[in-house]
């Protein structure tokens, strides 16, 4: 098994090329990212990505569409869109914590149609406000569906279940079961992203996130693929800020890095 490690367009403020050149100086393999409708603005992005050795984790995240029958027909469209820049799969942010359980089901069944069809594999991510916001909810899609892999966020189900899972383990050991990418962020039962997690108050909550994470890793070299992990600490409002001034309490580049050379250590032997 083999370790590929992606850094998140998500809070970058810098020229394309100038981001890219400084994720690959960083020592990542790629960047999870949306991409631009405009055939012109993708092929730039797919040619910067390239010049820079840099591979690609398409991001869905437009999931806005009240309506369910426009939501599938946006879904689709940008899961194709997606696919056509052949990435090494997709992250989606799929359904609606309010659409029915057999409305997301269909948007499953859809996604694996689109997987089917172009060769590229979706994946779908345990996040608050979508299909798989909790636990329940993702045992009774696997029962539905045994193919479905996920994207491991499990920062978002400590939040929406307010506590570090302990009542939850089968659940947890499903979820490592289907996980094929991973987003490397800690949080708590009350956030989705701590403040800085080489504070020191934060060291047994890391090391919680340490211990699943670690499961991951077993489970997936059984299964002899590269398993892709992104370091997600995010912006604002993931990231704490300072009141009247709005100050980020930590640098969020700094903490991506602090992961990702966290992880490597951990997981070179």
């Amino acid at each position: 098994m083999s370790l590929k490690y992606y850094c998140p367009l998500w809070g970058n403020k810098l020229p394309f090329n100038k981001f890219c050149q400084r994720v690959k100086q960083a020592g990542y393999d790629g960047i999870e990212m949306d991409l631009p409708l405009d055939l012109k603005e993708k092929n730039i992005v797919r040619t910067t990505l390239e010049k820079n050795g840099l591979s690609l984790i398409g991001q869905y995240w437009q999931s806005i569409e009240k309506n369910f029958i426009a939501h599938s027909k946006n879904y689709a469209n940008y899961l194709y869109h997606l696919a056509s820049a052949n990435p090494a799969l997709i992250n989606a942010q799929t359904g609606k914590d309010y659409f029915s359980f057999e409305q997301n089901m269909r948007l499953i069944t859809l996604a694996n149609k689109i997987s089917d069809e172009t060769g590229v594999e979706i994946v779908h991510e345990t996040h608050r406000g979508k299909f798989l916001y909790n636990i329940p909810v993702f045992k009774r899609s696997v029962q539905e569906d045994k193919s479905i892999n996920i994207t491991l966020d499990i920062s978002h189900w400590c939040n929406v279940h307010e506590s570090y899972l302990e009542d939850q383990k089968d659940g947890v050991q499903l979820a490592i079961n289907h996980t094929r990418h991973l987003h490397a962020r800690i949080g708590n039962t009350q956030s989705a992203q701590v403040n800085d997690p080489r504070a020191p108050e934060w060291k047994d909550t890391v090391n919680k996130f340490l211990g699943w994470w670690d499961r991951v890793i077993l489970t997936h070299s059984r299964k002899k693929k590269t398993l892709t992990i992104t370091t997600e600490f995010g912006p604002f409002p993931y990231m704490p800020t300072a009141p009247y001034t709005q100050k980020p309490l930590s640098d969020q580049w700094e903490l991506n890095l602090f992961m990702l050379q966290l992880l490597k250590t951990r997981y070179s032997r």
